[in-house]
């Protein structure tokens, strides 16, 4: 292991790109499925494995609305989630901020409320167990209504002391930002933080309708913000973060070779790119391979991880004092390793 690999695995960070029901992997996936006697189109792990071929988004989410059908109990979702976040205390993550899809889950006639509180036992059990601080995001499926994502905020609406923000995924091409305006502006009166995915499949206009019609905080995964470099100069002076997701792009064939990633050229254009795993139990690997994909497919350099690391809090709804608690702590870190 040379030196950069092992200060990634040992180095503190956050991860701020992650859907909670990405991370159901195969084994679990047909143990839920027996006990909670929902067929599956897969007779085993291996067989759910050999399905892990995408060309393209709708590929995945194929598969991975068929995965969530087998959640079903509170139970279920604080497993689910507890096995995610044991995985984040072995890789060093200190801090979470995770997507859930309340409408996957209440379109199949589990209670709102039933997935919520299965999620949020598990991040208030990390917290005191491994010291790991959360925010929850809800996110809104695109490719449904508007109407339905405002049934949805009015479901939140009684679960503001557990939910952070409310993002935007699920299909993107065909489903601009615009889409969802009203809906956006509902919800930041409501109080929450707002994110988006944006320039994943979309184009640069997609990051830009994120930014201007839903006034979002943050973009989720941006790469085609690279396209338009006005747009790019905006999200460095910005300092907006992107959240970007290596492996889940190559698995994806966003890009066709890690070397082809726009990470590197963002970073050193300015923007304050953030490294995350998406929906690792699909795309290959958790927080730290997708540090160690991007170092080795860029030929990033020891300082080019520590920026990334640090944008992990920077670009956090962490407030002021604890991403100065956070930062100290890698810089802490940091110095020792050097």
């Amino acid at each position: 292991m040379t030196n950069i690999a092992r200060f990634i695995d040992e180095m503190p960070k956050a991860e701020l790109h992650l859907h909670i029901e990405g991370t159901l992997e195969p084994e679990m996936m047909m143990t839920l499925a027996k006990c909670n006697d929902v067929e599956l189109a897969y007779g085993s792990v291996d067989e759910i494995r050999a399905a892990y071929q995408f060309s393209k988004l709708q590929d995945f989410l194929d598969l991975y609305y068929q995965g969530m059908s087998v959640l079903i109990t509170e139970q279920d979702f604080f497993d689910l989630t507890w096995a995610y976040l044991a995985k984040c205390a072995d890789e060093n993550v200190t801090h979470v901020e995770i997507f859930f899809d309340p409408q996957g889950h209440t379109e199949r006639g589990v209670a709102f409320s039933t997935a919520l509180n299965g999620i949020t036992k598990a991040l208030e059990q990390a917290e005191a167990e491994f010291g790991i601080s959360h925010k929850l995001i809800m996110c809104f499926l695109r490719h449904l209504s508007e109407e339905q994502a405002f049934e949805t905020l009015a479901q939140a609406m009684a679960h503001r002391d557990e939910i952070f923000g409310v993002g935007l995924d699920s299909s993107e091409l065909g489903h601009p930002p615009e889409k969802f305006e009203r809906v956006f502006k509902a919800a930041a009166e409501a109080g929450f933080v707002l994110v988006a995915h944006a320039g994943e499949e979309g184009p640069a206009e997609y990051v830009h309708g994120a930014l201007d019609s839903l006034n979002v905080a943050r973009i989720d995964h941006g790469n085609n913000a690279l396209d338009d470099p006005a747009l790019l100069e905006r999200i460095a002076s910005e300092q907006i973060a992107l959240t970007m997701c290596p492996l889940s792009n190559l698995r994806l064939c966003a890009i066709d070779k890690m070397s082809e990633h726009p990470a590197r050229a963002m970073l050193e254009a300015g923007v304050r790119v953030t490294i995350n795993s998406d929906d690792p139990s699909y795309f290959g690997g958790y927080v730290n391979a997708n540090y160690h994909a991007i170092h080795q497919g860029l030929d990033l350099s020891l300082d080019h991880i520590k920026t990334l690391a640090r944008n992990s809090y920077l670009g956090s709804f962490l407030n002021e004092t604890e991403k100065r608690a956070a930062l100290n702590n890698f810089d802490a870190y940091s110095a020792s390793a050097s």
